[in-house]
């Protein structure tokens, strides 16, 4: 292999009912386990979406209402996915715009409590657009010099995946082959995001920001001051689970510093009359 691994690394791939993080659902997941001693795992399955798969989107990735009706719930699944990824960094080809959040998207549908913030994650597209500018379909007969006949079935294109970030690491010496490095440098953008849809990032003082509209740039805590009500139009408007989750956390740690400001002050007050009265 080209690339030293401390722990397995999870190249994924998923097949979706649409491109909305919110709201499509997996209908595939293609996972190959790459363990440290150059060991492959495979995980492979069939999703039943609970939503209806459109006939375009079908004839996308094949997979059809029909093929899925039988097939296991991601909720049913949940486990065995989140058993085997375990402590597994991630690396998939668009995956931290897409892949990742759907991905956590379900994990929250399923009452899965997995976090996968923890883990490094490499988008071996970011690698390549900042390389070479391509499609996974060009990237791989580009850098493996063969043609990608099966594409959009999940296994093929994350197989495809694989082989592409390996020749990557052979053919760019600048590449540092471990996962700590390639994980910041497939990270699209200035800012480093707070969740997965990139809706939050982190300023250059690690200020949680809102990173998109008309806030864009500005601090929860400056808009939770000036605007209030723009918390809750974003727990209620079609934001991802997770995007959610986080906004939550973040206004929670607002209200706590809050609280504890508040109290000092009391506290400041209070000991300012006692002794007042004490002369």
């Amino acid at each position: 292999m080209n690339i030293h691994l401390n722990k397995p690394l999870c190249v994924f791939d998923l097949e979706t009912t649409g491109l909305d993080i919110s709201k499509d659902r997996i209908v595939q997941i293609a996972i190959l386990k790459v363990h440290p001693d150059g060991k492959k795992e495979e995980l492979n399955l069939v999703i039943n979406p609970q939503i209806n798969i459109s006939e375009s989107n079908a004839a996308i990735h094949g997979i059809t209402n029909e093929i899925v009706k039988d097939a296991p719930t991601f909720k049913q699944a949940a486990k065995e996915i989140a058993e085997f990824i375990g402590e597994s960094d991630m690396a998939g080809y668009n995956s931290n715009k897409f892949d990742i959040p759907v991905l956590a998207e379900e994990f929250l549908r399923a009452e899965i409590d997995f976090d996968l913030s923890s883990k490094k994650c490499v988008d071996v597209q970011n690698i390549f657009h900042k390389m070479e500018q391509r499609t996974l379909v060009a990237a791989f007969k580009f850098y493996c010099s063969k043609e990608l006949d099966n594409a959009h079935d999940a296994m093929a294109d994350t197989t495809a995946t694989w082989e592409v970030f390996e020749k990557q690491l052979e053919r760019y010496e600048n590449l540092k082959p471990n996962i700590d490095f390639l994980s910041e440098f497939s990270k699209a953008g200035k800012l480093k995001n707070a969740d997965f849809a990139g809706r939050l990032a982190y300023n250059e003082k690690d200020e949680m920001v809102y990173n998109f509209g008309k806030h864009s740039g500005k601090t929860i805590k400056e808009i939770s001051n000036s605007e209030p009500g723009y918390y809750g139009w974003m727990l209620e408007a079609d934001f991802p689970r997770y995007t959610k989750k986080i906004l939550f956390q973040e206004m929670e740690k607002i209200k706590e510093e809050k609280r504890q400001e508040n109290q000092k002050d009391f506290n400041t007050k209070l000991s300012d009359l006692q002794n007042k009265f004490k002369k």
